[in-house]
Parts: C-alpha cells; structure tokens; sequence
C-alpha cells in the first residue's frame, strides 16, 4: 500500500496494540494461576508483560533485525513452563524450587542465545533447519495455536460444553475478517482485522455481558525472581536450556519468511543482531518472571493479511501496548475485550501459517519412501498435542516436558531425520519419473 497518513498509522498501531494484546493476555494469567500466583502477583505479570514486550518489540526493530515483527512471549516456552508447573503440582515438589530452577535454565539459556548469536550461530542453524525442519515447525506451531484459538472461540465452559452465542459470534468474525480480506479494497481489507475485533467487541457487550479482568494494584511491578530465587534443580535447568536452544527456529523462520515478505535480504549481521536482543530479552525474562522472548512467526500472517508493513505503525503499537501495562486503568478497560473475540480474529490470521509452512516444500517432490521426512515429525508432533495431559504420567517426571511437548518433539524429530538419514538417496529423478508415469 501507499505511505501511510498520521492517521492511518495511528490506526495501523492500534491494530498491532490488539494484535499483541490477544496474544499476550493469556499467558500470563495462566501462568499465574499453575505457579499459585496471588491475584496481585497475577496483575502485576500482566502489567511486566505488557510492558516489556512493547519494550522487547523496540529493541528488534531499532537494534535487532529492524523489522516490524512482533517480539513476543514464545509458545514454545510456554508450553514448556506449564508443563513443569503440571508435573510439580501432581508430584508435591515445591513450586518455589521448580520457578527458581526455570529462573536460572531461562537465564542461561538467554546468555547462550546472546553469546552463541553474536559468534554467528545463525550460519549453523540455516544449514541444519533444512526446508523440510522449517516446514515441519511452521505446520505444528499453526496446529498448535489454531487449536488454542478454536476451542477459544467455542467459550467452552469449565464442564467442556460450548456456548453456542460466543461459537456463533466467533463464526461470524471469522467469515466476516475473512471476507473483508478477501473482497475488502484498500484500508477495508488492511484493518480488517482491527474492524473484525471493534464489530466482534460491540457485539458481545450487548450480546453476551461479561465480567472484566480484575486489575488490583497492591502487587510490586517489577520484582526480582517473582516465581522464587534462583534454584539448580538440574532436570529443570537442562530443560529449560534445550527449549531456549530450539527456541531459536522461531527466529530462523520468522527472518527467512521476513526476507519473502519485505523483499530484502536477511545476512548473517541481521541473524547476529536479531539473536542478541532475544538472547537479552530471555534472560531479563528470567530475572523479572516472564516467558521468554522470539520474534513471532505469526506476525507474518498478520502483515499478510494485513499488508500494512510499515516500521512506523509497527513502532506506534509498541509504544501503545507499553502504556497500557504502565496505566492499569487502561489495561483494565482493555482486559474487557472478549478472549473468544481475538481468539476468532487471530484464528483468521494465523492461517497464513500455513501458507508459509506449504511455500517451504516448493519444488520438493516425495514419494513412499522419503515423504516419511515431512510425514513422521508433523503427525508424531500433531499425536503428542492431542494427547490427554495424564497420559505421560508413567513417564519419570523430568522428560515428561520434553516427551509431552508436540512442537518441542516434532522439530528434534525432524532435525534428526533430517541430518542423519541420506534422502537424496531414496528421490527418484524426474526421468525415471516421467517413464514410470508414462508406462502407467
């Protein structure tokens, strides 16, 4: 699209505030609520994140790689820290042990991210992360969050019955931001996503009331080491490392999508610098009780549909999002926004996904034997998401994060297979293929 005006990129803006605001929200509320945080310990995590992800978010896009791309809490990690806080509620260790044990695994993993980017990590892991390793993350990762935002959008009840209102509404939303993308001309189709969560937001306050996020203030900001002082529980530790190392394919996949979509070159000084700010922003998460940092994926869905690639609105939002975690009467009045209203919008979004996980395999041609490589890693990984949250239980305690973490398991599956076993061997050239195609 053209320049934008002072206005359209004040309004840009607030499309990313909202955009980084449904998917900030929830992971700190429920963290709070596995760590046993008290109400006021819960509000102030959600003020420390709103805070510094805005923060997180300014230091990539003016010293890191210099994109407008959202710096966000990882799923990744998040899953891995709700896994633990799981197995240590279920096997009576102490909760203060296993935050203070992530505290020092997120930590140093943060120093390693740091200290092996700046040393030009991001060579290595371009030749180990094959197409084949990226399209596999990309295609758990849309499988993951979809499936989040999906059973969002239904409001199931704590008894797991959906409210048909919030499923119709959520439906709705979907074809209503899906249609203005799709038939919208100009600024119609580049906010349809802030004008899906506007229309969604007026029509579930008159539709469907709902109580706000209760914002107590008596909480202190920025406390050191909120989950517990730092602790050597080395199964924790050595888990938190090796989710901070993986961590890195989201930085890999967002930069090698960044590079299609802003149609410039990403070198190995834009990897380094890029590494070095998300090595800084986890372990700073890990002194102030935050999920660690990456660049988000999913911001490449967003611009997709959004087409407004501007650093300016990108900036503005960033900004926005830091002061509605400074002013709690702000993240009070926003805490009304529906969850099953963003979950639908961001649902929409997060298709691209896989759109960018498909764009990997191009000119990759399979055949019974080597589409084991795409086949074994993606549905191992989409079995492991679906499985019961009890049904590792028989598994000693500090794998189960590991074993039970679809996304974790499926991209070291497919870095294994993918750096062990010979595939070029088993290809059959495009000759033989032809003959065979041709005796058929």
């Amino acid at each position: 699209m053209s320049r934008l005006t002072a206005s359209s990129t004040f309004l840009a803006g607030l499309q990313w505030l909202f955009f980084m605001f449904t998917n900030t929200i929830v992971i700190p509320l429920s963290l709070g609520a596995a760590l046993h945080l008290s109400s006021s310990e819960i509000t102030s995590s959600v003020q420390r994140s709103f805070i510094y992800t805005g923060i997180a978010c300014l230091l990539q896009v003016f010293l890191g790689h210099r994109f407008a791309l959202m710096e966000g809490q990882s799923g990744l990690w998040w899953g891995v820290i709700l896994s633990l806080a799981a197995i240590a509620s279920s096997s009576g260790t102490d909760l203060g042990v296993v935050g203070g044990s992530l505290a020092t695994g997120i930590m140093i993993a943060g120093l390693l991210i740091a200290l092996l980017g700046g040393l030009g990590i991001g060579k290595v892991l371009n030749k180990i992360f094959t197409p084949i390793v990226m399209s596999v993350f990309l295609l758990l990762l849309a499988s993951q969050l979809i499936l989040i935002f999906f059973k969002g959008m239904l409001g199931l009840s704590g008894n797991g019955q959906i409210s048909i209102p919030e499923a119709g509404l959520s439906i709705f939303l979907v074809l209503l931001v899906t249609w203005l993308n799709l038939k919208g001309k100009g600024l119609i189709s580049n906010f349809s996503i802030l004008i899906g969560i506007i229309v969604g937001w007026l029509i579930h306050s008159l539709w469907i009331p709902s109580s706000a996020l209760s914002t107590t203030a008596d909480g202190v900001l920025f406390e050191w080491f909120p989950w517990g002082s730092p602790q050597l529980e080395w199964g924790i530790v050595i888990t938190a490392v090796l989710a901070g190392l993986l961590n890195t394919t989201n930085t890999i996949a967002t930069l090698r999508e960044a590079e299609d979509l802003f149609e410039k070159p990403v070198s190995d000084r834009i990897y380094k610098r890029s590494f070095i700010v998300t090595g800084i922003n986890t372990t700073i998460s890990g002194i102030f009780g935050l999920v660690p940092y990456a660049p988000y994926t999913s911001s490449i869905g967003f611009l997709r549909t959004t087409r407004i690639l501007e650093r300016s609105a990108f900036i503005v939002g960033s900004i926005l999002f830091m002061i509605l975690g400074l002013i709690p009467a702000l993240g009070s009045f926003f805490s009304t926004l529906p969850m099953s209203v963003g979950d639908a919008v961001l649902f929409v979004a997060y298709l691209q996904l896989f759109g960018s996980a498909l764009r990997y395999l191009e000119g990759i041609r399979f055949n019974s034997k080597t589409i084991y490589r795409i086949a074994a890693p993606t549905l191992l990984g989409i079995a492991i998401i679906n499985l019961p949250a009890a049904s590792l239980s028989s598994i000693p305690m500090y794998l189960r994060p590991l074993l039970s973490n679809g996304l974790l398991m499926g991209i070291l599956v497919a870095i294994i297979i993918e750096n062990t076993v010979n595939w070029s061997s088993y290809e059959i050239s495009k000759v033989k293929q032809e003959a065979r195609n041709k005796a058929c």
